[in-house]
């Protein structure tokens, strides 16, 4: 079964909204560095899926690589 993420990236993709993945790969990318930077609590398992997430949403953009700017 597809995650929640590869189907919005999907979706994305068959709309050719190159720009709204990049958005939120960015989105991702600062909530990952936030988690990575608290002390005290164990993020490690959220820290992982947004990595998950990025990785489809980098998946997604690739096929745009044809494009302007890929």
């Amino acid at each position: 079964m597809s995650s929640a993420i590869e189907l919005i990236v999907d979706g994305y993709a068959r709309l050719n909204d190159r720009e709204s993945l990049e958005d939120l790969r960015m989105h991702r990318r600062r909530l990952a560095v936030d988690l990575k930077a608290r002390t005290g609590f164990d993020c490690g398992s959220s820290i992982s899926q947004l990595e998950h997430d990025i990785a489809a949403i980098e998946t997604g953009l690739a096929t745009f690589s044809g494009s302007v700017g890929g």
